[in-house]
């Protein structure tokens, strides 16, 4: 059994098989929608069930609230149809001629760039190269049947290789492997780009970018990309951790802000040491923006980084006087399997 599936705001129609995730048959189809980490845990592929029925497979997603399924919301890569649907939700355009990949790539460098952070450098072959947008991910393919997700750290300009961010997840199968058995020169298998974080060049206006430990990384990918393109509008950079160190590259935002009179960094710790002597901002990230900004109503934002902090700085846009259209968010789930 098939379902019709209509777009109402874009008029797209296409066909979802019976247990098929309804982003899946999307994507599959050629329509793009918003998503980041197809788990439930983002919530960029929040859209309305304007009518029809869906049902959740494996459970209501964490990112979806009780009151919020009755009021005819849904995520999308975590809903089959069990009818017929009308649904609105944002299409994406510019990722659609962006085509997923599997590649194999060989491991260049592996670096410690703190003790529980290690810079991956990967290149692919010589006839291939990854297409991707500042802010997307892309997925190893283990052995074991399983994936897992990082955020390309790079600019695209720069796609000879590829740069990636892992923090060490105790127990985790994947980043334990790398952290203590991975040598240079091994083999992998990596599949994308995807994900709809990414730098929107259609909107001029302001930037505000927040990132949460590691989630450095798809943030630092957009913002080498705005330079390499020569955009100029103002940019101001909120990184959160917890003490000094986990700043794993403060050196190179210290840079930017050094020599672009553009580009604001805020570095911002939650639990400094005393060891670290830190004269500056404490507390959570997205307080220090909420202190700096009365409004964000004629700003864009980009948030990358654990669910709870993407969550607080989300509520802290509402807030302020954003709308949705101009929130973006990849919210980081790490898995130990």
């Amino acid at each position: 059994m098939s379902f019709e599936i209509t777009v109402r705001s874009g008029g797209h129609h296409f066909i979802a098989e019976e247990g098929e995730l309804i982003l899946d048959a999307a994507l599959r189809q050629g329509i793009s929608f918003p998503y980041g980490c197809r788990s439930g845990v983002c919530g960029n592929c929040l859209g309305t069930v304007v009518a029809g029925s869906v049902e959740y497979p494996k459970g209501l997603p964490l990112s979806l609230m009780e009151d919020e399924q009755a009021q005819g919301k849904a995520l999308f890569c975590s809903a089959v149809a069990t009818s017929s649907l009308e649904i609105k939700v944002r299409e994406l355009e510019s990722v659609a001629d962006i085509e997923a990949k599997t590649l194999p790539a060989r491991v260049v460098s592996l670096r410690k760039l703190s003790t529980d952070v290690m810079e991956m450098t990967l290149k692919l072959p010589e006839t291939e190269r990854f297409q991707f947008k500042a802010g997307q991910y892309l997925e190893f393919l283990l052995r074991n049947g399983k994936r897992r997700a990082f955020s390309i750290a790079n600019a695209p300009h720069n796609n000879h290789y590829l740069e990636l961010h892992l923090r060490l997840v105790e127990g985790g199968y994947f980043t334990s492997h790398v952290f203590n058995e991975m040598k240079e020169k091994a083999l992998v298998r990596l599949h994308g780009a995807l994900g709809t974080f990414f730098i929107r060049e259609d909107n001029q206006t302001p930037l505000i970018l927040i990132a949460g430990g590691t989630g450095f990384a798809p943030i630092k990918s957009i913002i080498e990309h705005l330079i390499e393109t020569g955009d100029s509008r103002d940019i101001y950079f909120y990184w959160g951790a917890r003490a000094k160190a986990d700043l794993y590259y403060d050196a190179l935002p210290r840079k930017w802000a050094a020599y672009y009179k553009h580009i604001h960094y805020i570095p911002v710790l939650s639990d400094p040491q005393t060891k670290d002597q830190w004269q500056g901002r404490t507390g959570f990230v997205h307080q220090a923006v909420a202190e700096d900004f009365k409004t964000l109503s004629n700003s864009a934002v980009y948030m990358a980084g654990p669910p709870p902090m993407v969550d607080a700085a989300k509520t802290l846009c509402h807030q302020r006087g954003l709308n949705d259209d101009q929130i973006f968010s990849d919210a980081f789930d790490f898995s130990q399997n």
